[in-house]
Parts: structure tokens; C-alpha cells; sequence
């Protein structure tokens, strides 16, 4: 295997724009991707999945590389020499990697991945809170799978196309999929590929969205022609599997604090033909007062740490601090005080987080339910989805019904 000096010094400038100047893994990765049309899709692919493992295993390589932040251009060569050694690549004869110990760094290797905060490759403070919170045995599985390259899997629109209409068009175009039986409108890509290229996505017949994610709004139970508020709607993954679910009759209102997401959702509601969808820009109490007891069911995605998607962020774990956890909970306990109000009297409400934590779920809902707020609300069912159990993201559902 060799390496090609432009795809690598892309590559060192990417992980230290994402380590040194805080960017976002996923932005970076799509920049670095533009850098040069003439790349093929094998030298596309050397790059992202290389930043990616970089970032992904961050802690163990520096360590290995006896290197500590901020990262000078030097280091970033260091840890790459690391990953390159330890993928068995043979080190071109560049100045880069002059006096690379190679035994040293497999020695290393073998001794650091005897603990777990290098061999997961995770701050300290995550790995003591992921102990406490799901003892040592669950925590351990639950981060070698948050570790795992996530799959790509794509949410079929049914209010344009079929499950295997859709399996047929991506098979004609040499994309192979997976009908997993327990996700009804889930197709798994058996090998990465840029679907966002193809005609059937600009389409509007599928979007990429997570086999776990797309339970949230089955666990809804909509209707069509029922009022449904997504109250937390972001870029709106959810919201559009909602509409497609409702066969584009009754009310959406999407909800979020944020314009430019608001934008993202509306290009993506034209493009998959979701037009029962209105948009709501949360402003403060008066907006939320005036859906109190209107909705046959609320959509709480709540706020949250984000550690059942580690897989899918990697650099969320360096990004992420303890005092935002902490604050995160208050936020979801407000949300859950406040928008649980929009539900009317024998309507339904689902809270929702891409955590893990109990603290975060399970405990959120039992503090809500013995609240003032809750009092009027029966628990109906839950379900916890870990990573290593499911080969998806970590996620967490609850389903709450008003008396």
C-alpha cells in the first residue's frame, strides 16, 4: 500500500483544522473532499475515512506519538506516522518520516491498549461518567461499538416510492442494500457510496438518516390527519419521516429556535414532496403558549449530549465538556416542563435523545412524571438503544400519554 503526498498533506491540514481550530469533522471532511476534482473515488475515500480514524482514535495515537496539544504541523506528521505504522503502511522515503520508531510505536500500541481510556481512546472525564452511570461491563461493549465505522443507511420516502422500488433503482446503479426486517422503511448500504450523487435522491425518495432514529417516529403512532408538533425539529429528519408517515394529511408544526435549520428543512420538505408542514420559529413563552393543548401528539427530540453517536461525531467526544452535560439536563428538563403543555387531553407525546445515559433518559422521564407538569400524564412504554446491542446509534424513546 502506498502513500500519495498530496492525499496525505490534505489530510494533515484537515485533522489540524479540526484538533487546533475547533471545526467540525464532518465540514472539514467535505472541504477537503473538494480540494482536487481529479481525485478518483479511492483516493475520496483514503481521505475521509483517514481524517475520520484520526480523529476517532485521537487520544491513543498522540499518546503513541508523545505528542500534546495544540498540535504544531510536526506533531500532526507524528500521529499520522502512528496510523500509517499501525495500518501496516510502509513509510515513504519523505523527511516526514525520518526516525519514525516503528517498533517503538507497536510496543506502545500493545501496552496502551491495555486500558481503556487509550484503547477506546476517550477523555477521562467520559469514561469515568460512562462507568458510573452504566457500570463497567456495558460501558466497556458500549464504547468498542461507538468505535465501529458507522453504516451508511438510507430512510425510504413512502410518499414517492416503495422499499423495493427503491432496493431495485440503487441496485440498476450498482448500490447493493439491506432490507433489515425489524426497520420497515430502512435500507442498509452493504458499501459506502456518495448517494447524495444519484438521481433518486434528488428525487426526493430517500433520505440518510440512522436505523434507530427512524423508530422515533414510528413510536408516535401518527395518523393521518392528526395535529403533530415536532417542538425540537432542527434540520428535520424526523419531521419528514412524520410526514411521509401521514401520508401528507393533517397539520405538522415544526418547531425550532433556529432559522438556518428552518431553511435546511424547507429545501428538504420540497425535494421529498412533504407538504403539510408549517414552520414555527421558537421566539420565547408566546409561541408555545399558544399550542397548549392543541396536539394530538408532541415530538420532544430533546437537547443532548450526543454520546449514542459517537460513531457517526468521533470528534464530539474531544469537543464535548462535563459542565455542558450537566447544563444539558436543566435544558431537558424545561423542555419536557414546556412543551408537554402543547399535548391535549388524551393525546400522546414522545421525548427523545441520541444519549445513552440514564441520567440524560429514563431519569429525565421518572423526575418529569413526578413533577407538577407530569401529573397529568400516564407512562405508557420506552425503549433503550445501545450500539453494541443493535449495530446502530445509542438512542433513547419514551411514550407518554395525557389522561
Amino acid at each position: 500500500m502506498r502513500l500519495h503526498r498530496n492525499l496525505v498533506f490534505t489530510v494533515i491540514d484537515s485533522i489540524l483544522a479540526i484538533f487546533n481550530e475547533g471545526e467540525y469533522a464532518d465540514k472539514v471532511v467535505a472541504r477537503a473532499l473538494k480540494k482536487d476534482k481529479r481525485w478518483g473515488s479511492s483516493d475520496r475515500k483514503f481521505v475521509a475515512e483517514t481524517i475520520y480514524e484520526i480523529v476517532r482514535w485521537k487520544r491513543l495515537y498522540a499518546e503513541i506519538a508523545e505528542v500534546k496539544e495544540p498540535y504544531t504541523r510536526d506533531d500532526a506528521w507524528r500521529i499520522f506516522a502512528v496510523w500509517a505504522v499501525l495500518r501496516g503502511y510502509n513509510l515513504p522515503d519523505w523527511k516526514y518520516f525520518e526516525n519514525t520508531p516503528i517498533r517503538r510505536i507497536k510496543g506502545r500500541f500493545d501496552e496502551l491498549t491495555k486500558i481503556r481510556k487509550f484503547k477506546e481512546s476517550i477523555p477521562d472525564w467520559m469514561d469515568e461518567l460512562g462507568m458510573q452511570e452504566l457500570g463497567e461491563e456495558l460501558w466497556t461493549k458500549e464504547l468498542a461499538a461507538q468505535n465501529q465505522q458507522a453504516s451508511v443507511i438510507l430512510r425510504v420516502n413512502t410518499l414517492k416510492t416503495t422499499r423495493d422500488k427503491l432496493f431495485s433503482i440503487l441496485m440498476d446503479l450498482d448500490i447493493e442494500t439491506i432490507k433489515p426486517n425489524e426497520y420497515p422503511d430502512a435500507l442498509i448500504l452493504k458499501e459506502r457510496a456518495n448517494v447524495f450523487l444519484t438521481d433518486a435522491f434528488k428525487e426526493g425518495l430517500f433520505e440518510v438518516q440512522d436505523a434507530s432514529s427512524q423508530l422515533v417516529a414510528r413510536l408516535l403512532g401518527v395518523k393521518p390527519g392528526m395535529r403533530v408538533v415536532d417542538t425540537c425539529a432542527g434540520a428535520g429528519g424526523k419531521t419528514l419521516h412524520i410526514a411521509s408517515l401521514m401520508e401528507n394529511k393533517g397539520q405538522i408544526i415544526a418547531m425550532d429556535i433556529y432559522e438556518s435549520k428552518q431553511k435546511q428543512l424547507k429545501i428538504r420538505a420540497k425535494r421529498n414532496g412533504a407538504f403539510n408542514i408549517e414552520y414555527r420559529i421558537i421566539e420565547g413563552t408566546k409561541t408555545i403558549k399558544k399550542l397548549h393543548e392543541k396536539a394530538d401528539r408532541v415530538l420532544i427530540d430533546a437537547p443532548c449530549s450526543g454520546l449514542g453517536v459517537l460513531k457517526r461525531n468521533p470528534d464530539s467526544k474531544w469537543k464535548l465538556k462535563p459542565a455542558f452535560v450537566e447544563e444539558i439536563k436543566e435544558v431537558q428538563r424545561q423542555v419536557l416542563r414546556d412543551y408537554s403543555k402543547i399535548v391535549k387531553p388524551g393525546g400522546k407525546l414522545v421525548y427523545a435523545t441520541c444519549s445513552i445515559l440514564p441520567s440524560e433518559n429514563e431519569k429525565q422521564i421518572q423526575h418529569f412524571l413526578a413533577s407538577e407538569a407530569g401529573k397529568d400524564f400516564t407512562f405508557v412504554e420506552d425503549h433503550k438503544i445501545l450500539a453494541h446491542e443493535s449495530g446502530f446509534d445509542g438512542f433513547y424513546m419514551a411514550l407518554l400519554e395525557r389522561k
